[in-house]
């Protein structure tokens, strides 16, 4: 069987392919022409500084100058005698020091064991002896009793050092 084919498409097919290709061909246009410049860098001279001149300092009147001033020492100084030492005396017990002391049997307190929550400031507070003396009391107590973990056994009583 043979297949023959019209005429007319075969025209029609190569009309539009050939208008196609002239239009696309239109769309490129021309192309831009190049433009080539030469940049000359001449390098400028660097200035020399200058020497400058200090001011002169503006004279300061008369009555502004002391030429001998009246040195005034301080004071003596007051030597601090050793801390009270004394029985500690339980205030009950507060937030930071909530545990309960070991008394001997007169009930005055003679070793506080830490508790979690407690700190060094507040044991010392709450047996009403200052924070020096219950370090002096607690070498073993480091970092001014920043240094205190739960179980540690805090001394109380003066008359003797743990």
């Amino acid at each position: 069987m043979n297949f023959i084919r019209p005429a007319g498409r075969v025209r029609v097919a190569v009309a539009s392919g050939v208008l196609f290709t002239l239009g696309l061909s239109g769309c490129a246009g021309t192309p831009a022409p190049v433009v080539t410049a030469t940049v000359t860098v001449t390098p400028t001279p660097t200035a020399t500084p200058t020497p400058t001149q200090t001011p002169t300092p503006a004279p300061v009147p008369e009555a502004a100058v002391v030429p001998n001033p009246t040195l005034t020492p301080n004071a003596e100084a007051v030597p601090v005698g050793p801390l009270p030492e004394g029985p500690a005396a339980d205030q009950g017990a507060t937030v930071g020091a909530s545990g309960a002391p070991d008394t001997n049997g007169a009930g005055a307190p003679l070793s506080y064991t830490v508790l979690e929550g407690d700190d060094f400031f507040a044991i010392a507070q709450r047996f009403d002896v200052p924070v020096q003396q219950l370090l002096r009391m607690n070498p073993s107590v480091s970092g001014l009793g920043e240094n205190i973990y739960i179980r540690d056994v805090i001394n109380l009583d003066w008359t003797t050092t743990r």
